[in-house]
């Protein structure tokens, strides 16, 4: 219980309004003992004005007198003129005076708390203003036991009514709380174990109830990363039978490639120009195609190889990237070029490289290709004391808004309406692969640019 949050919810208010009855306690004491004083005086002037009417009373009648006003004297100032109306044997001298007509409220909370925690008696003197006017001032002298008993058996009826507001508050704030609040994040958090029993069950989603506005807002919250959760599952399930029909095409595809790798040996031997021009190309495709299916097997066993790194020679791979596109093109109105230094080499995987550079060289040339109008492909490659830099530029019409938000998330960061959006999502990762980066420069009408950011040192970038 007082480990719930309703149960120290419960201790918690009653503290802060027994604090409050506190803070209320000590001017309700300071303003008792001021009416008490202040009756005293009262009852004092009436005393005296029983005396003016007949000033030769009875010493036994003035001692009733001063008995019934529970006062030793009375002083009475009229006129300018002080007259003793009435006295009394006093048991002890007059310890002190208080003035009540000019008595500010810190004054009286003040005197009140050091009588309360004072127990000896004393005689004090009090000095008021009489009812309606009657004189000047009024003085009385009168013990202080009977005050502080007073005083104590008011503080604790006081007390005693504060526990009872407290107790009642506290339970009624504390039920009000729970009918609110507490039942309806207790109702969250059975939703959210139910749904962690079955995530992908889309019945088990929340449906946002609450009639309070964080509570609604939290539950809209909930819903959206629960739906969002879901099909991320949905997509990993479909995703994984796509990994194992894609690792069993590669097994096949691979045997195929191996096959018609045998045959390139016959046609390199053609006398034909062209074939001679173009055999090494094959031979090429179909190495890299072989290693790719090796790859995809091996990466359906979560054995997926890191790279090897050797030093590249960069014009010779940008050149074969180039003339690679440029045989698919087909077409005069896209045009490649290369700025690379002569004999600058870059630390890599070469077939790794090769693979990044080829889909973001291809990923340019799709995007000319759908807009029509042709344009440039620039690949360019500097180095400095920390880090190699490799950019693709085209002047294509830049990413949509879409491919921008999930740039290398694969199926969701595709550019083109057939394209699944896998080649950025590799390239990234064997970048990262080399402790490098891929970042995107800049992509706007005038065009898109890609950086491939390699270190030359251990550190990643």
């Amino acid at each position: 219980m007082l480990n719930s949050l309703s149960g120290r919810l419960l201790i918690l208010t009653t503290v802060f309004v027994m604090v409050a009855e506190v803070l209320i306690f000590v001017p309700s004491i300071a303003r008792f003992r001021e009416d008490y004083m202040l009756q005293r005086l009262e009852r004092a002037q009436i005393a005296s004005l029983a005396l003016l009417a007949d000033d030769m009373l009875d010493p036994a009648l003035e001692a009733e007198l001063l008995e019934t006003a529970e006062v030793f004297n009375v002083v009475l100032r009229r006129d300018a003129v002080r007259q003793l109306m009435l006295s009394s044997e006093m048991p002890q001298a007059i310890s002190q005076t208080f003035d009540l007509r000019n008595a500010t409220a810190m004054t009286l909370i003040r005197d009140a708390v050091m009588r309360l925690f004072r127990p000896e008696n004393e005689v004090i003197r009090v000095i008021g203003a009489p009812v309606r006017d009657a004189g000047l001032l009024i003085e009385i002298t009168m013990e202080t036991a009977p005050l502080r008993m007073a005083m104590i058996d008011y503080g604790l009826r006081i007390l005693i009514l504060s526990a009872v507001i407290s107790a009642i508050t506290a339970t009624l704030l504390f039920l009000t709380i729970r009918a609110m609040f507490l039942k309806p994040v207790k109702r969250v958090v059975g939703h959210i174990q139910r749904y962690a029993e079955a995530p992908e069950d889309a019945r088990r989603i929340i449906e946002p109830r609450a009639g309070v506005t964080e509570l609604r807002e939290a539950e809209v919250a909930l819903r959206t990363l629960q739906t969002e959760l879901t099909q991320a599952l949905k997509q990993k399930d479909r995703l994984a039978q796509l990994g194992a029909a894609v690792s069993k095409i590669s097994h096949d595809l691979r045997n195929i490639l191996t096959t018609a790798q045998l045959f390139t040996d016959r046609i390199e031997t053609s006398e034909d120009p062209a074939v001679k021009r173009l055999a090494p190309k094959l031979v090429g495709s179909i190495t890299r195609a072989v290693h790719l299916c090796e790859s995809t097997l091996a990466f359906g066993k979560a054995e997926e190889p890191g790279p090897t790194l050797t030093m590249v020679p960069l014009a010779e791979l940008l050149e074969e990237v180039i003339e690679n596109e440029r045989l698919a093109t087909q077409s005069d109105q896209i045009n490649f070029s290369a700025q690379v230094a002569p004999g600058l080499k870059v630390r890599a995987d070469p077939e790794h490289l090769y693979r990044v550079l080829s889909n973001l060289t291809r990923n340019a040339r799709q995007a000319l290709m759908s807009a029509g109008t042709g344009g440039e492909i620039t690949l360019r490659a500097s180095e400095n004391d920390t880090h190699w830099n490799i950019e693709v530029a085209d002047t294509g019409p830049g990413l949509p808004a879409k491919a921008r938000t999930f740039l290398y998330k694969p199926f969701q960061g595709g550019t083109r309406k057939d394209g699944s959006g896998l080649g950025l999502a590799i390239a990234a990762e064997l970048v990262r692969g080399h402790g490098g980066q891929l970042s995107l420069l800049s992509s706007d009408k005038t065009g898109t640019c890609f950086s491939v950011c390699l270190p030359k040192g251990d550190a990643a970038v």
